[in-house]
């Protein structure tokens, strides 16, 4: 008998991908649709494994709510997990539940994609403040992530957000934003009763460069137009332009759209005279972070940040000009990008936050790939990009895994029960799609009753509101 896994002749080939967000539904998606698949080269049965009792990953715990785009990436990622060719089991933990050993004996390849949910480190003194923040502490907590505390500290008036990517909007819009505006989100009720008790009149965001290397994109930045009741705050002195700046506005239309957009705003702002709104969002560019302050009145805690002013070099980057600014705050979130995190019996690339991997094959310590285990997305990449750059990265990770696969190490035991009896085994309360549909149509209806319950939801219509505990999630998943 042959001891590969693809020339066994009357089995298909069993495939486990860990971690059901965008970059492990797309990976399932591209096997299920591959030329080998429906050309009948090949059968393949997909597990998808995920430590959340939901699906989704990012786009439920990593996204702002109010975000115009989640409901049709939910919308597609949905369709694939419907269609019943791929198996899901939430509420499974890598390392904890399942092994590697273990998916090795019960499947031909594994795929990992698990994401990057920590913030990328800030070397400045200061940092381990009472009041500093990492940002994407603070999106778990206003996306209803269950492994986090319910409640948040906002008590500050003045705020600092230092990063000028997409998550660095969308904490400062959550922070500016008046909550009433997110009750037709699927905001949890304990964010909005957090935000509801939020003093704070101005959020500063700050980046490093100038306005033509913002690294946000024009929806993220035409959402903070949309906020009622808050003004946009720019300054002159920010907007500087090199020859760099100059080339990059006339070859790229999204740099052109966000600089002319930033401009006009400025503009506009000079020459208005209204009734100023109660909040403020200031934008500031060519800030680079020094030192968060201690305050002399209660040691301990954040009372300011100071920043080296920049100026450009030319070549789109920046150079100190040794002038230093104070801004009195009493709370910074640090947005500058997120890290991956160690996986159990994996190599680990501390500096980049990814597994080692050769175009998705996982490699070992000397630099060989390990067979049969692969990556995808941020995992495999590094946290940059858009979530629809993760397309690319599957189509190469399972590009090789099928060419791979004459000669992946076989399954011990490829029968699809056998991994369900062995969570059972070991007491794992393990969700299913069936129970996301449960629990997905409970937060509809919670919703729902919520809109037309005594009054207090004057006329909003709530499309859900997101169930938040773990065992509550996992209570209503199962039945």
């Amino acid at each position: 008998m042959s001891n590969s896994a693809a020339t066994t002749p009357n089995r298909p080939l069993r495939v486990a991908i860990v971690g059901a967000g965008p970059a492990g539904v797309y990976a399932a998606d591209i096997l299920t649709k591959s030329n080998e698949v429906k050309d009948g080269h090949v059968e393949v049965s997909i597990d998808l494994f995920e430590a959340y009792p939901a699906p989704y990953g990012l786009i439920r715990y990593g996204v702002a709510p109010d975000h115009p785009r989640i409901k049709g990436i939910v919308n597609a990622l949905h369709k694939v997990l419907d269609r019943g060719d791929i198996r899901f089991l939430g509420n499974v933990t890598y390392g904890k539940d399942l092994t590697l050993h273990d998916f090795r004996a019960f499947y031909d390849a594994v795929i990992f994609s698990t994401g990057a949910i920590k913030d990328a480190d800030l070397r400045i003194p200061g940092v381990e403040l009472e009041g500093s923040f990492g940002g994407a502490d603070f999106v778990s907590w206003y996306d209803g992530h269950p492994d986090v505390p319910r409640d948040w500290p906002l008590d500050a008036k003045e705020i600092a957000v230092i990063g000028n990517g997409n998550v660095a909007l969308d904490v400062a819009r959550m922070l500016v934003k008046h909550p009433e505006e997110l009750l037709v989100t699927e905001i949890p009720e304990n964010v909005f009763a957090g935000l509801k008790k939020s003093p704070v009149t101005d959020v500063h965001v700050f980046g490093r460069r100038g306005p033509a290397q913002v690294k946000f994109t024009p929806l993220e930045l035409r959402e903070l137009s949309h906020c009622k009741d808050v003004d946009i705050v720019l300054y002159p002195e920010d907007f500087e332009f090199d020859d760099a700046s100059d080339e990059a506005i006339k070859t790229n239309n999204q740099i052109k759209t966000m600089v002319n957009t930033m401009t006009n705003w400025l503009v506009e702002e000079h020459a208005e005279s209204e009734q100023p709104s109660s909040r403020r969002l200031h934008l500031h560019f060519l800030h680079s972070p020094v030192e968060i302050l201690d305050s002399p009145e209660t040691p301990g805690k954040v009372s300011g940040i100071k920043f080296e002013r920049m100026q450009l070099d030319g070549t789109g980057n920046v150079k100190g000009t040794g002038e230093f600014i104070e801004y009195p705050v009493q709370s910074v979130y640090r947005a500058i990008g997120y890290h991956g995190s160690p996986l159990e019996e994996l190599e680990y690339d501390a500096r980049r936050g990814v597994i080692p991997n050769d175009g998705g094959r996982v490699l070992d310590a000397d630099g060989k790939p390990v067979p049969g285990i692969y990556a995808t997305g941020w995992i495999k990449r590094g946290p940059v990009g858009l979530i629809g750059h993760t397309k690319g990265d599957a189509l190469e990770t399972i590009g090789f895994l099928l060419e791979d696969r004459l000669n992946l190490p076989p399954a011990e035991n490829p029968d699809p029960q056998a991994i369900i009896d062995l969570l059972e085994e070991r007491g794992v309360e393990y969700t299913t799609w069936e129970g996301w549909n449960r629990l997905d149509a409970h937060e509809a209806a919670l919703g729902t009753a919520w809109t037309s319950s005594d009054g207090n939801g004057n006329g909003v219509v709530r499309e859900r509101i997101k169930v938040v505990p773990r065992e509550e999630m996992i209570r209503i998943s199962r039945g």
